[in-house]
């Protein structure tokens, strides 16, 4: 179970870290301005983080294994449409597919590790793996997609194919999961759909056309009526998707805050810097995709030994760690000098890629350890809804803010000080986790 976990994970994560320097050549290829780029980035994102609890209910009703292999069947036919579309339109499109199919697989991922692992530290080290799946595909993405995009841009998505074909065979080699026959939440979905796709998208046109547009007017208010709308449904429904009751305990709504904000960070850094660093400084894809090694590849190494220090000073403290570590690190990017060099801008990201580790595997860790069982998909659906909104929002803000090109560098440094600041209130809060157990051997 962990095996096809891991490669579950490693696939979703690849695929969106590989995106994001391929976004010139793709313009290059099929047109488009800066509106179009980052719907190819938030068609993908939007649609997992809308799908995302009400796949992790579906995981927990249907048994995770079958989940997965539903939503990596998606993922792989939506991975040829992306490679093979004539147009950015059907690119986009397919996108929105691809993010579906991911949104499918993520909660059962981490459901399959609930089920595999009952001892606490054994899961803590199996969720410390996983993460080393998605860190890994976070630091060879970059170089992968520049690698490809020198050849075709379209490459970054066939590459997916085999290694969903591997996934579906670890886990065809795992046991079948447990499942709970209850109705489907169809009301809630609709709701929680409507509010991201509006939020989203008025964010993002309101880059091009202002707060103040009629459409973007608009798409706000549907996503305030359809939030508005969401609670009572939920509250009233015999099945809810999200059980309110889950936001009573504690350390659920920590892990969501915390979620929420480190992915707004960590994501949104690369998008502000595979522009930064081709628009700006004139780098290929390919070196833009080496300059994020630093911070990726510490990511993805320090996950084993991350794990390890995790046990010996806890949870809370590792998660600030980590925290601060990654505010160091985004505020010496704040600060640079425009005509640093690249090797110098490179450098405050080891920091980030550093405390990454310490973050997010304790962190669900923790929220798995505060639920039971036949819940797991549900909070693994909740986390990751809250981390993909935030990733979401910051390619949507950041992308508005970088959209005048002649106050670019502005737009960058405000994109990186509110990141700092929104790290900076999720540190405040991490001492409102419930204490953990260390480990002295």
């Amino acid at each position: 179970m962990l095996s096809a976990s891991v490669v579950g994970f490693f696939v979703i994560t690849l695929d969106a870290t590989a995106v994001n320097v391929s976004l010139p050549s793709i313009r290059d290829g099929l047109g488009g301005g800066m509106t179009g780029l980052q719907w190819v980035v938030d068609g993908y994102t939007l649609m997992f983080a809308a799908l995302l609890l009400s796949a992790g209910a579906l995981s927990d009703r249907v048994g995770a294994r079958r989940a997965f292999a539903a939503g990596l069947t998606v993922f792989v036919f939506a991975s040829a449409a992306c490679g093979l579309a004539p147009s950015l339109g059907v690119l986009i499109a397919s996108r929105f597919v691809q993010g579906a199919g991911a949104a499918a697989m993520m909660p059962a991922t981490l459901a399959l590790i609930r089920e595999a692992y009952d001892d606490q530290v054994k899961r803590a080290r199996a969720i410390a793996l996983w993460a080393m799946g998605g860190a890994a595909a976070a630091a060879s993405g970059p170089i992968v997609g520049g690698l490809l995009t020198e050849l075709n841009w379209r490459l970054i998505f066939f590459i997916n194919l085999p290694i969903s074909v591997a996934a579906l065979v670890l886990l065809a080699r795992t046991q079948p999961s447990p499942h709970r026959q209850v109705p489907f939440d169809l009301a809630g979905q609709i709701a929680a759909v409507l509010a991201m796709g509006g939020l989203t998208y008025g964010v993002i046109e309101a880059g091009a056309d202002g707060f103040t547009s009629p459409r973007v007017l608009v798409a706000l208010g549907v996503a305030v009526a359809a939030l508005t709308a969401f609670l009572p449904i939920e509250a009233r429904a015999a099945h809810p998707m999200l059980p309110l009751e889950m936001f009573r305990n504690r350390t659920v709504v920590i892990a969501v805050v915390v979620g929420f904000t480190f992915m707004i960070g960590f994501y949104g850094l690369p998008f502000l810097f595979s522009l930064y660093f081709q628009q700006l400084r004139g780098l290929s894809s390919m070196a833009t995709g080496l300059a994020f090694v630093p911070m990726t590849a510490f990511s993805a190494l320090l996950n084993p030994v991350a794990a390890r220090l995790v046990e010996r000073i806890g949870r809370r403290a590792a998660i600030t760690t980590g925290l601060l570590l990654m505010i160091a690190g985004m505020s010496a990017l704040a600060v640079l000098p425009a005509t640093a060099p690249v090797w110098l801008v490179a450098l405050p990201m080891f920091p980030v890629g550093f405390g990454a580790p310490l973050v997010m595997p304790p962190l669900t860790a923790a929220l798995l350890d505060s639920v039971p069982a036949h819940r797991a998909g549900t909070a693994s659906g909740l986390l990751n809804t809250a981390r993909q909104v935030g990733g979401a929002l910051a390619v949507a803000v950041f992308g508005a803010l970088l959209s005048d090109q002649t106050h670019f560098l502005h737009g960058l440094r405000t994109s990186l000080v509110i990141t700092v600041v929104l790290l900076l209130a999720a540190v405040a809060a991490t001492p409102l986790l419930k204490a953990d157990r260390k480990i002295n051997a």
